[in-house]
């Protein structure tokens, strides 16, 4: 039940040497009495040294869950991790299984394997100090923002999240957000054991919907902001808003005790409602952590910040409103875990840049280019609102929409890039396995919401021309967009950020765009030498 054609997180851990398999061999009465099951069927006096939910990972004595996903029932698999030598099978349909073979039945096998994760490697995260952080944007950037405020406490923390999974300086590729939980107590585990004594953690709505961090013993919990994201998955954004409660509200006591709530939307409003201990953040009263004043430039944030643990004089590279209220979120964090002012202020004022959360990429044309993983409606107004803020002489931005994911947000970020951009150039982004031109086609109504139609391409070299084109190609599209900067243009290219894939199909094709844009970039002072 892996992911096909993604790169495979138990490859990464395998090669970095992290060890999958238990420390020590257990019985299945050992672990049935952590799984309260509805019935045990067969032997359980047996000793078994491997958990999985990948029928294809399955070795001799070791137990298989059938976790029932989106697309693919893991009961289907249980005869492939039975010919592989499965010694149990934790299932929530009982099946009919071999002599010698012992079936545990549970209400939900996701749920089972978290909690029998957690105990299968010792509950690492019992004596770790563990921040999860959720929310639609800026999950990512305010884990670095904590990263660094616990480096400066003189803690050592680990971080799981989208860019990678990471401690010391070394680095793991991020497959998901979140991974799945036997991934992640594994990596919990082996982190600790390296000697991590803190995790951060983006969590993710799939991610608490599917039960993966039920077996993590969280200290604090911040809430970034809720907007339309997923709902092709949850359905409707109240089900995405109760999939991201459940970090406070879900996970009994394994939830955590302090909470950060940002208030700047609805959803936080009412979750900061439902949780009368939490500290809540935001640009306006009646947030706690909130700007008594504040100025955004090209350089970065400033701004005087009042909290219950005192006024702290607020500097930061970081640029845009977007995230002041990011770091209004890691400030309220670190003084929730107890930190002065003081160190905070210092902390969040040298924190290292986040990647591809609007990363400038250098070059002399006298132009700003940036990078940022903006993809979706919300997000790509933060960004485009941000670089507004600098004046520019023309914005164009560059984007596409995610091929197998929510299409009702696709018309919608073509009607935010119409309004706050001079000239935008749609293209692809991860098709996956859908047709990039029909993607295409889905966002231009948004477009043309603003933009009668599409520009000739030789129309679009004037400055003073307002409109969109199409350049299905993504490379080819960098290149025709830094082929129009002048100076003075600013070009957001939204969408992928840090990553270094392109999924097209079932194939994972490296792709960087800030590597992409250094070749235009080169290419084009070439041509200019010749």
């Amino acid at each position: 039940m892996g992911q096909a054609g993604a790169p495979d997180l138990k490859f990464f851990l395998t090669f970095q040497g992290i060890d999958m398999k238990m420390a020590e061999p257990m019985t299945l009465a050992e672990l049935v009495q952590k799984l309260t099951p509805r019935a045990v069927v067969g032997p359980a006096n047996v000793i078994v040294s491997a958990l999985h939910y990948d029928s294809r990972l399955v070795v001799p004595d070791s137990v298989f869950f059938a976790l029932r996903g989106a697309a693919v029932d893991g009961h289907r698999y249980i005869d492939q991790a039975l010919e592989r030598g499965a010694r149990a099978i934790v299932y929530e349909v009982e099946q009919p299984l071999p002599a010698g073979v012992t079936g545990i039945q549970v209400d939900d096998t996701r749920r089972a394997l978290a909690h029998a994760s957690a105990w299968f490697h010792g509950d690492p995260t019992a004596d770790m100090l563990v921040v999860g952080i959720t929310g639609t944007n800026g999950k990512t950037t305010v884990s670095y923002l904590v990263e660094a405020l616990l480096v400066a406490a003189g803690r050592r923390p680990a971080v799981i999240g989208t860019v990678n999974y990471r401690f010391a300086g070394e680095a793991l590729a991020s497959t998901r957000t979140t991974p799945e939980s036997l991934d992640l107590t594994a990596l919990a585990a082996r982190f600790r054991a390296a000697g991590a004594d803190a995790l951060i953690m983006e969590v993710s709505s799939h991610a608490l919907e599917q039960r993966r961090v039920d077996g993590i013993a969280f200290d604090l919990g911040v809430f970034t902001n809720l907007t339309p994201e997923h709902l092709d998955y949850h359905g409707d954004i109240e089900s995405y808003f109760l999939a991201k409660s459940r970090l406070f509200t879900g996970l009994g006591r394994r939830g955590p005790d302090k909470a950060v709530i940002a208030i700047d939307d609805p959803y936080g409003m009412r979750l900061a409602r439902c949780l009368p201990g939490a500290w809540s953040c935001g640009l306006n009263p009646p947030a706690l952590v909130r700007p008594l004043e504040s100025r955004l430039s090209l350089e970065g944030i400033e701004a005087l910040i009042t909290s219950p643990a005192g006024q702290l004089e607020l500097r930061s590279a970081l640029r845009g409103e977007f995230n002041l209220s990011n770091l209004l979120c890691a400030a309220s964090a670190g003084l929730v875990l107890g930190m002065t002012v003081q160190s905070v202020a210092a902390a969040l004022q040298t924190a290292p840049p986040v990647p591809g959360r609007l990363e400038p990429v250098d070059n002399e044309l006298g132009a700003l280019i940036l990078v940022d993983y903006a993809h979706t409606a919300d997000a790509l107004e933060k960004a485009l609102k941000a670089v507004q803020g600098l004046e520019p002489k023309r914005i164009i931005t560059l984007f596409g929409c995610g091929g197998d994911r929510d299409r009702n947000k696709r018309p919608a970020m073509g009607k935010v890039a119409a309004q706050m951009s001079n000239l935008v150039v749609v293209t692809s982004d991860n098709p996956r396995t859908e047709d990039p031109a029909s993607i295409i086609a889905e966002i231009r109504p948004g477009l043309e919401t603003i933009f009668r139609g599409p520009l000739p391409s030789d129309r679009a070299r004037h400055r003073h021309e307002r409109g969109y084109l199409v350049v299905e190609n993504r490379q080819k599209a960098i290149d025709f967009a830094v082929n129009l900067l002048e100076e003075g243009d600013l070009l957001l290219v939204a969408g992928k950020g840090h990553e270094d894939y392109q999924q097209i199909g079932e194939k994972w094709l490296h792709f960087d765009d800030r590597q992409e844009l250094r070749r235009a970039l080169r290419e084009r002072e070439g041509r200019r030498g010749t």
